[in-house]
C-alpha cells in the first residue's frame, strides 16, 4: 500500500480540496499509472453532491473521475500486454466479476458485479473505490486500454466516458455512409455525437434550442442544424431519419423527435433525465420505430473507440484546467459554460 495525493469531498455540501488517499500495491494482474488528464463528467458532479441518492448513494470521502489518461508506471509480474512507459486509460469501470453472460460478451458495462471506477466497494482496501482526481491509480489489467499516440492527452481524457456513450449505440444501429443522423443538444455528450457520426460518413443534423450553436454545429461536422423550437423546421424532417441520439438531460418533448424517424428508425437515450418522459405510443406503433437507451460500453468496444478515433485523429473539445479550479468549473459545468469538456491537468497536484 502507498499513499497518493488526491482531491475529494468530505460531504454532499463539501468543495473538492486536497488530501492524500491509500492505493493499492500492484498485484501480478495490476497496473500502475501515473495520472496526466482527467476530464470532468457531469455524473462526478451528481456524485459528489449525492443528487444520485435513490441509486447510488455517496459514500464520504468521495474521489470523483473516470476518464483517465495516463503513463504506466509499474506492471504486476503476470501482466504481458503493457509496460512502464506505455500510455493508457482508464474509463467507468476497475473490475467485473469476468464469469457473467454479461462479461463473456465483452459488456462489462452491465456485469451485476461490475466496480466502478469511484464510489464503489473496494475489494482489496476495504470501504469504496476512488476515482482519477490524484496522481495515480492502481487497475486491474483487464480494464487498462491502450492510447493511440498521435492524439492530444488531454482531450482523449472525456472518450472514456463521453466517447463510448455516444459511440457505442451509433455502431449497434449501423450508423454508416447513407443515413441520416440527428444529434439532440451539443454539450459534451452531443459534441462527441457529431464527430463520430460525421466520421463514420452520415449525413447529420444538429437539433439545438441556441440558435448560435449553429456555427460551431457546423464546425464539429454537422452538415445542417435544425433550431428545435421552430415547428417549420423540425416539420421539414419529417420521417426521415434512421438514427438520432438524443443526449438532453434535461426535461424535453421525446414525441418531437420520434415522429422524425424514418420507418425502422431508432432513437437512443444517452442523456438522463430526471423526472420520466411522456412518450405517445402511436409515434412508436406508426412506423414500427424504437426507442432505447445506452449505457457507456463494454472494454472491447472502447478499445475500439479509442483505436478508430486514432485512425481518425478525434478527441473532444477541452477546456484544460488545474486541479484548483475543479470547483469552479463544477459551477460552470451548471450553467453549462465549457466547449466541451473540462480536462484537468493532473501535473498540477504537483503542487499541493
Amino acid at each position: 500500500m502507498y499513499n497518493a495525493k488526491a482531491y475529494s469531498a468530505a460531504s454532499s455540501t463539501s468543495s473538492l480540496a486536497p488530501t492524500t488517499i491509500a492505493r493499492r500495491d500492484p498485484t501480478e494482474h495490476d497496473i500502475q499509472i501515473e495520472i496526466l488528464f482527467c476530464g470532468i463528467c457531469h455524473s462526478d458532479l451528481h456524485q459528489v453532491r449525492n443528487e444520485w441518492s435513490g441509486l447510488m448513494p455517496t459514500v464520504y470521502p468521495i474521489v470523483p473521475g473516470h476518464e483517465i489518461v495516463g503513463r504506466v508506471t509499474k506492471v504486476g509480474s503476470a501482466v504481458t500486454r503493457y509496460k512502464p512507459g506505455d500510455l493508457a486509460a482508464v474509463g467507468c469501470m476497475v473490475d467485473s466479476d469476468g464469469a457473467c453472460p454479461e462479461c463473456r460478451a465483452g459488456l462489462e458495462q452491465f456485469c451485476p458485479n461490475m466496480t466502478l471506477t469511484f464510489n464503489s466497494p473496494d475489494k482489496h482496501l476495504g470501504g469504496v473505490t476512488y476515482g482519477g482526481n490524484s496522481d495515480s491509480i492502481v487497475v486491474d489489467e483487464r480494464f487498462v486500454l491502450r492510447v493511440p499516440s498521435n492524439l492530444d492527452l488531454a482531450g482523449t481524457a472525456p472518450l472514456l466516458c463521453a466517447g463510448i456513450t455516444t459511440y457505442s449505440p451509433m455502431r449497434r444501429w449501423g450508423v454508416t455512409k447513407g443515413k441520416k443522423v440527428g444529434v439532440v443538444g451539443l454539450g459534451g455528450l452531443g459534441h462527441m455525437g457529431v464527430k463520430f457520426a460525421h466520421a463514420f460518413g452520415a449525413h447529420v443534423v444538429v437539433f439545438t434550442t441556441s440558435p448560435g450553436k449553429k456555427e460551431d454545429a457546423l464546425r464539429l461536422g454537422a452538415d445542417e442544424v435544425v433550431v428545435s423550437r421552430n415547428a417549420d423546421e423540425m416539420q421539414k424532417h419529417a420521417g426521415s431519419f434512421d438514427f438520432i441520439l438524443d443526449a438532453v438531460a434535461a426535461d424535453h418533448d421525446i414525441n418531437a423527435y420520434i415522429n422524425l424517424l424514418r420507418r425502422d428508425g431508432n432513437i437512443t437515450l444517452v442523456g438522463a433525465p430526471a423526472m420520466p418522459l411522456a412518450v405517445a405510443a402511436f409515434g412508436l406503433l406508426f412506423g414500427r420505430r424504437t426507442l432505447s437507451g445506452s449505457l457507456i460500453g463494454g472494454i472491447p468496444e472502447t478499445q475500439k473507440m479509442l483505436d478508430f478515433c486514432g485512425a481518425h485523429n478525434i478527441t473532444a473539445d477541452v477546456e484544460v484546467i488545474p486541479i484548483q479550479k475543479v470547483n469552479e468549473a463544477y459551477e460552470r459545468l451548471l450553467k453549462s459554460d465549457v466547449k466541451y469538456r473540462f480536462s484537468i491537468d493532473m501535473a498540477s497536484l504537483k503542487s499541493e
